[in-house]
């Protein structure tokens, strides 16, 4: 009620071993638990379903918790999505330079929800409260007038829970030659792991495959961007089957997850993860660290615990699996990585990057922060050696101070002019072929 809750068959016949739950940790993913609600909340909600409350009730004291939940952190709405000719860019968030996000309105669930996931609002709340776009018309128009951006990731939820009839709708206005600027497109998705069918057994599936194809016979670059959270998600035998059809089309799969209490926190399962992932032919990318939203308090852990199981992995592995960064948050300055503790000037301190910045300046500085146990996230961080401020933290509020005052990107209506239509694609005779003999 509070939370989302969604979970397909497959998962549940496939991927959770019943025996160990309420323990197994596929289980412990999506079956929602009543330690993801703070206790005043719990009992709150509890305490109206033991009165008999209305569901009008039950609904509104829902709401009330979520909006204490901080739905969309980071400073995505106030500081990602962009303006152009005076209003937000609908769907749309660019917080990095090179790198734009775009959430397609069909692509706003999940083959199953994962209850750590940051995006949890995008399932939860009313329709005002999500990011989303139900054309592309401004990501184009908005991207002609970025040259700097070279990468288009579209995201969600998850978008490859659309037909493919219906992702062409969005991908096909970014292969045109006006648009030669980006190089690669990314799909975040969750569907190797909780519906591999996808790319092997649908009705479009070979559909999907030929639209990675015809992406790079542009000569861009196709990633999946693949959420694989623990080792059991690559088991079942139609998972090898999937990776081996997307790998036939030129597209990359790379790997990342965060680490998790109770699913994948210890050096066991990510040593495990990358090692099975390399051997698929994955590229292990991040382990990100559960951000401070929704269910935080049930997942998290801190910050000095992840570094220790992340570097117990890195070290078994080969260097094939060491593409892999972490633990990494993603703040609202960038994406910051943990990268070691250390003794500086009779202080204990983590050793800190960023891997991304609002500001590109900020990449590959190595920063320090007093070390804390407890600490799970960057704002629970101090700078080390008597410092006021960490080193971007002024450059930060001039970023801040630059946005449009006193307007919600949710009150302006997107951009409505027209772009021409996709242009008829060309059958591939010889593509489909290919999938009838494999």
């Amino acid at each position: 009620m509070v939370l989302p809750f969604r979970v397909n068959e497959y998962v549940i016949r496939e991927l959770i071993d019943w025996s160990a739950a309420p323990n197994d940790p596929i289980y412990n993913l999506v079956f929602p638990q009543p330690g993801m609600l703070l206790p005043g909340h719990l009992s709150r909600i509890t305490g109206l379903i033991s009165t008999g409350s209305s569901e009008a009730e039950l609904k509104r004291a829902a709401r009330e918790i979520q909006l204490t939940l901080n739905a969309h952190p980071a400073g995505q709405k106030e500081l990602n999505v962009p303006w152009m000719d005076g209003r937000p860019v609908q769907g749309v968030q660019h917080k990095y330079r090179e790198t734009v996000l775009f959430f397609p309105a069909a692509g706003q669930s999940c083959h199953s929800y994962c209850m750590y996931c940051f995006r949890w609002a995008q399932f939860a709340r009313p329709d005002r409260f999500r990011f989303e776009a139900h054309q592309p018309i401004a990501l184009v128009q908005y991207l002609q007038v970025h040259p700097e951006v070279s990468s288009v990731l579209i995201t969600g939820g998850d978008p490859l829970v659309m037909s493919t009839e219906v992702l062409r709708q969005f991908v096909e206005p970014l292969l045109d030659p006006s648009l030669n600027h980006i190089q690669s497109i990314r799909f975040g998705t969750k569907s190797l792991s909780y519906w591999p069918h996808r790319f092997v057994s649908d009705s479009d599936a070979d559909d999907l495959l030929m639209l990675f194809e015809e992406i790079q016979a542009t000569g861009r670059h196709v990633a999946l961007m693949a959420h694989v959270s623990h080792p059991r998600e690559l088991e079942p035998p139609i998972v090898a089957e999937a990776i081996r059809r997307i790998r036939g089309t030129g597209a990359v799969i790379r790997t990342q997850s965060p680490v998790v209490r109770g699913v994948n926190d210890g050096v066991g399962p990510w040593t495990t993860l990358w090692k099975t992932q390399v051997r698929l032919g994955l590229v292990p990318y991040y382990m990100f660290v559960a951000r401070d939203t929704g269910a935080q308090h049930h997942f998290k852990i801190s910050l000095a615990e992840a570094l220790e199981i992340f570097s117990g992995a890195y070290r078994q592995v080969s260097g094939l699996g060491r593409t892999a960064r972490g633990p990494v948050m993603s703040a609202t300055p960038g994406k910051v990585a943990v990268t070691g503790v250390s003794r500086m000037k009779g202080e204990e301190v983590f050793v800190l990057s960023f891997l991304q910045g609002r500001d590109p300046s900020w990449v590959g500085q190595p920063f320090f922060a007093r070390f804390d146990p407890d600490a799970a996230w960057l704002d629970e961080l101090r700078p080390a050696f008597g410092d006021s401020e960490f080193f971007f933290e002024a450059r930060l509020r001039e970023i801040k101070a630059t946005l449009p005052a006193g307007r919600s990107p949710q009150s302006v209506p997107p951009l409505l002019r027209t772009l021409p239509g996709p242009k008829p694609r060309t059958p591939n005779p010889a593509w489909r072929r290919k999938l009838r003999k494999s």
